[in-house]
């Protein structure tokens, strides 16, 4: 039994935008213009700072041409920001030939388009700004002009730059794979909780229709049998050669059969579990979310236990637990072989749902990791992305519950679904003051009650 996927996970990329790259584009050019002024005519290091300084105005001229030609709100593709980025690896690299090299203690900074790259660029486009840096950072190992000093220049041993060089390129390799595997995380996430969300409103919308049908039906039922009476009065005393006689037999017809379509409309409301708000005993609800697998082949078997002295739970229609339980017995049912079994347990201070089928069981290097979004056996087979347990324990988890995942001895696989039971009942009453026998009773989805034999 694993987990089946609502929504494929976007791609690590989207849209970006243009504002965003540009204010970080004039942070950087104002922090190097600055730097350049203040290391030439403060602190009397000779720059070619007429070289250095058109250098960095290029950056200025380009952000400039882009507000003109885009607007300030624009968002860019995958290509167009890597291209943003790559032309600010090749600047800050051409900026740093003219100072020095890897010489230069500001040669750390080309490390930072490719961290922007990793938080919002796909994997592909991270590697080639990667690789870009790492080439600008391997031809200013070999080639650049000498960095300013007041007196003798310095002279670097070739083991220093080979240090400076390894440093740079393995700071590149482990700050864009790192922070690309963390952004990535993050945005899988995101894309998680919103197929739980959307999980969520298709399960209340459902509740709302079938609330909405059953208070339809109560309150057309009262007009339509003022109708009927009528018609019925009508059709008994008009004559049997009036011309309305016809029509009046056929109100009194159509009036039984709109009865019928509201009496089937309460009656499909009943069995989807009626109003959200409705208090109903743990077991029925736990038949409502069995209810869409019971004709797949697979036996569902739905047993409940309870203390001596204990009534059953009544809990509200939540959809939350409704959805959660659904999409563990539709895992279960999907990967049994014969039969499903569905057992509740109650006492004082807990009500416990075990699901266990008797299938193959959950895969234990698997085991672990249960209730991570994307994490699917069928992945590559059958196109599932794995959300489903990720979104089943999320929903669970948000009325209280407590989730545990194992496999059977005797093969299959296991979940056990707990609550407080104070937390998840939704009404308090009292206790028999007699103490009645134990018990224990089972049954098929689709039958009556039977005693375990």
């Amino acid at each position: 039994m694993t987990d089946t996927s609502l929504i494929a996970p976007s791609e690590p990329s989207g849209p970006i935008s243009l504002r965003t790259l540009i204010l970080i584009r004039w942070v950087a050019i104002v922090g190097q213009a600055l730097t350049i002024l203040i290391v030439h005519y403060g602190l009397g290091f000779g720059l070619p700072v007429v070289p250095a300084l058109a250098v960095v105005a290029s950056s200025a001229l380009l952000n400039l041409v882009l507000i003109v030609l885009r607007h300030w709100s624009a968002r860019l593709g995958e290509r167009d920001a890597a291209l943003y980025l790559g032309y600010d690896t090749l600047q800050l690299a051409v900026l740093l030939f003219l100072t020095g090299g890897l010489h230069n203690p500001f040669a750390i900074l080309m490390l930072a388009p490719v961290t922007v790259a990793a938080t919002i660029l796909s994997r592909q486009a991270v590697i080639a700004l990667s690789a870009l840096a790492i080439a600008a950072i391997s031809v200013l190992a070999l080639w650049h002009m000498p960095l300013p000093w007041r007196a003798e220049p310095l002279v670097f041993p070739p083991e220093l730059v080979l240090g400076i060089w390894i440093a740079l390129v393995l700071a590149t390799l482990f700050i864009g794979g790192y922070i690309w595997s963390v952004a990535q995380g993050a945005r899988r996430l995101r894309d998680a909780m919103a197929a739980t969300q959307l999980a969520l409103a298709r399960e209340q919308r459902v509740s709302a229709v079938g609330a909405l049908a059953a208070a339809a039906a109560h309150e057309l039922g009262s007009p339509l049998g003022t109708i009927a009476v009528v018609a019925k009065e009508l059709v008994r005393e008009l004559p049997e050669g009036s011309p309305y006689a016809e029509d009046a037999a056929l109100l009194l017809s159509q009036s039984e059969r709109c009865r019928k379509i509201l009496a089937e409309l309460a009656h499909h409301s009943e069995e989807d579990g009626g109003s959200p708000y409705t208090q109903l005993p743990i077991s029925a609800l736990i038949e409502a979310a069995a209810l869409p697998h019971r004709d797949q082949g697979v036996r569902l078997i739905l047993a409940t236990a309870g203390e001596p002295a204990g009534e059953e739970p009544l809990v509200r229609r939540s959809p939350e637990i409704m959805h959660g339980l659904t999409n563990l017995i539709q895992n279960a049912v999907q990967f049994a072989a014969r039969e499903v079994n569905i057992t509740t347990f109650w006492d004082a201070a807990t009500v416990t749902i075990e699901i266990g089928d008797d299938g193959p069981g959950f895969p234990l290097h698997l085991l672990g990791r249960l209730g991570e979004p994307y994490l699917s056996t069928r992945a590559g087979v059958t196109d599932h992305m794995g959300l489903g347990i990720f979104i089943a324990q999320t929903l669970l988890e948000r009325s209280g519950a407590r989730l545990a995942f194992d496999n059977l001895i005797d093969g299959g696989a296991h979940v056990a679904i707990s609550w407080n039971r104070a937390n998840l009942e939704t009404v308090e009453r009292p206790r028999p003051s007699t103490p009645a026998t134990p018990w224990r009773r089972e049954r098929a989805v689709n039958l009556g009650w039977r005693p375990r034999g």
